[in-house]
């Protein structure tokens, strides 16, 4: 194997590893009337938005649409998801599946905390 070989397969399995990402679904505010949503939401403030964290190795459209279609679905997405919040995450690319699950639950934190309501697998 020459050199170039070598550095091409590197990129191509450094590639698969680094294809994780992190999105962001917003929730219908219907959302709130379920307990279990509302519970793990206590400093939830009103007029907030209501998410769904995920992460995910497929592109964040294909996850969503595979939500909304019943597929590995999360129960609130299944029946609240409205659209994907790229504003909320699109700022982080391609990850290893590690770090992508460190940044979802990060962010789930960090959503809570400014007083959204959050939903985090």
């Amino acid at each position: 194997m020459t050199g170039k070989d070598e550095a091409e397969r590197r990129v191509a399995i450094t590639t698969r590893r680094n294809h994780y990402r992190v999105y962001v679904v917003e929730l219908s505010m219907d959302v709130l009337y379920e307990p279990r949503f509302r519970r793990a939401n206590p400093g939830y403030v009103a007029g907030k938005l209501c998410i769904y964290v995920g992460m995910t190795g497929l592109d964040p459209d294909v996850r969503f649409d595979k939500h909304k279609a019943g597929i590995q679905a999360n129960r609130y997405v299944l029946r609240y998801g409205l659209r994907l919040r790229p504003d909320l995450y699109g700022v982080y690319g391609p990850m290893s599946y590690d770090d992508a699950r460190d940044l979802e639950v990060e962010l789930a934190i960090d959503f809570r905390e400014s007083g959204y309501g959050v939903w985090q697998a």
